[in-house]
């Protein structure tokens, strides 16, 4: 297997544009924030994360066997770490290796 430069390049552009739509507020708004941008930035993030759990589990049949379970056991694993360390990778890696493991 060799090395694809067209691959790497596609992750350089990737990552360069990820950085720089990143830091473009920081550019714009270096006196003071506006405060719609306060709202947004206290309100989207729990937001995406619940469009996400939405997405997860559009397909699941829980008329069909095995009824939703892993996907119950994974999503109780997650809020239950998350209530107990109150830290949002382990929770989410958690949640993501017992799905695997269960499935």
């Amino acid at each position: 297997m060799g090395f694809d430069i067209h691959a790497a390049a596609l992750v350089l552009v990737m990552a360069l544009v990820t950085c720089l739509l990143r830091f473009l507020p920081f550019l714009f708004f270096q006196k003071s924030t506006p405060s719609y941008i306060v709202y947004l930035g206290k309100v989207l993030p729990a937001a995406i994360i619940g469009m996400l759990v939405i997405y997860c589990l559009k397909d699941v049949h829980i008329m069909a066997a095995p009824f939703g379970l892993p996907e119950l056991l994974a999503v109780a694993s997650v809020v239950a770490l998350q209530r107990w360390k109150q830290n949002s990778l382990i929770s989410i890696l958690f949640g993501t290796i017992l799905y695997m493991i269960i499935s």
